[in-house]
């Protein structure tokens, strides 16, 4: 599988130990198979002046032995994993997560929920419409180190 992660550098030995709190699917490497979306999230960096560097890997593995959580739709379980992790709650830990991005659009929906404007229900309603992105998320150090590759990287512009 190849996988695209955009930063200010190139990232050849990603660890999870450095990754911020408080994310869609909590602390980890995060990743994505859609090369465009990659190339997009470097824009952010871009319009700041900075350097904007897409990482591209290649992941050797079948995910077992590694624990694995796929969300094919923005769904209640999305919604309540999400939510837990992004209020650093605790939650069923993975290996391996992958599933939609909680992008601008998508988080004004949890932000309503968040504050108590949205019931559950409405802030599903909403999400429902919401094509997913789509975002992979690494917490395991042993399976990057054992099965994610830097193959290359790119510098966008």
């Amino acid at each position: 599988m190849i996988l695209y992660h955009t930063s200010t550098q190139t990232i050849e030995h990603p660890d999870v130990l450095h990754s911020r709190q408080h994310l869609d699917f909590g602390p980890g490497f995060y990743l994505t198979t859609l090369r465009e979306q990659a190339e997009r999230y470097g824009e952010r960096f871009i319009r700041r002046g900075e350097p904007a560097v897409m990482n591209i890997y290649e992941l050797d593995i079948e995910i077992a032995p590694f624990t694995y959580k796929r969300f094919d739709h923005y769904d209640g379980e999305w919604l309540d994993f999400v939510t837990a992790c992004r209020k650093g709650e605790a939650h069923e830990h993975y290996d391996f997560i992958e599933g939609g991005i909680a992008d601008d659009q998508v988080f004004n929906t949890i932000d309503l929920y968040f504050s108590g404007i949205y019931t559950r229900e409405q802030a599903l309603d909403q999400l429902q419409y919401k094509q997913p992105n789509h975002q992979v998320c690494i917490t395991s150090q042993q399976l990057i180190d054992a099965h994610l590759h830097h193959i290359d990287h790119l510098k966008l512009s």
